[in-house]
């Protein structure tokens, strides 16, 4: 039997920069100020599926950092990966696009937030390395709380 089970596939076909904006809207002022920054960062992995066994994992940046309630720079940037992956169970299949792709995704992020910031003026921010099987696993266990009480509401 196990003769006759398809071999998995797992291929990456492209990772690109999907989105990337820079905004300063105190430039030039802002340079010249001498007070340290707070600084934001968001992050958000999507998945969605674009044909049979193709899938497109997109992991997007937010970061916004300000002066007091000025904004010194704001860079949002989405980075993405085409995987093909095929003849995987279903329950696999969701920890690969949860984190396996995102960690490959990840690296290529991380240097262009870095390289926009940088080109616009400002000293480089590095996103610290995610553990992506817990972010994975804590999704999972809001997604099993939520449906647990609305399937408990709805039984």
């Amino acid at each position: 039997m196990s003769d006759t089970q398809a071999t998995p596939v797992f291929h990456i076909q492209r990772v690109y920069l999907k989105e990337a904006s820079l905004e300063q809207p105190n430039s030039p002022a802002i340079f010249l100020e001498q007070t340290q920054p707070s600084v934001d960062i968001q992050l958000g992995v999507e998945a969605q599926a674009l044909a049979e066994g193709v899938y497109e994992i997109a992991v997007a940046a937010t970061v916004h950092t300000k002066i007091g309630e000025r904004t010194v720079f704001l860079v949002e940037c989405k980075q993405a990966g085409i995987f093909e992956i095929r003849h995987i169970p279903q329950e696999l299949l969701q920890q690969i696009l949860g984190i396996q792709c995102p960690q490959i995704v990840y690296p290529y992020l991380r240097a262009n937030v870095a390289d926009v910031i940088q080109r616009a003026g400002f000293p480089p921010v590095h996103l610290a390395e995610i553990n992506f099987q817990a972010m994975y696993e804590q999704q999972l266990a809001q997604q099993q709380s939520t449906e647990g009480g609305n399937g408990a509401a709805a039984a």
